[in-house]
């Protein structure tokens, strides 16, 4: 006579608990994609320089345009309005912004915008160019 300490069971592949880790799976490379995309900026006629370095990736792109009016990504700022909220962004002292203004900017624009983030206490501030000779 035969001993058997175990039925023996044909294995079942349960597919919810699977369907369930490729959700999740594709969520959390959907989201770390979305963090690695660079900030949508705008046309601009960035100057040229030699010693240009790649910055690591701002907070905030503060685009200024050939006008004089200040963007960051789609919304438009006055300078007391772009204070306040630098201001108002948890811990200026860490925040990390790039002015990208066009060439044909007066340079008395790109100061007041950089005056601005100064007030709202934000000292780590990048200047984009484009690499060139």
């Amino acid at each position: 006579m035969e001993r058997r300490y175990f039925e023996h069971r044909k294995g079942r592949v349960e597919i919810i608990p699977m369907i369930d880790i490729m959700l999740f799976l594709l969520v959390f490379f959907i989201m770390m994609t979305m963090q690695m995309i660079p900030d949508q900026g705008l046309n601009l006629q960035l100057p040229q320089s030699s010693q240009a370095k790649q910055l690591p990736h701002p907070h905030f792109t503060i685009n200024i345009q050939k006008n004089g009016s200040v963007m960051i990504g789609h919304h438009s700022y006055t300078l007391p309005a772009l204070q306040d909220m630098l201001h108002k962004d948890g811990n200026p002292a860490k925040t990390q912004i790039t002015i990208a203004a066009d060439k044909a900017v007066p340079f008395q624009d790109f100061v007041r915008v950089m005056d601005s983030c100064q007030k709202a206490g934000v000292s780590d501030i990048g200047i984009a160019a484009k690499p060139g000779s």
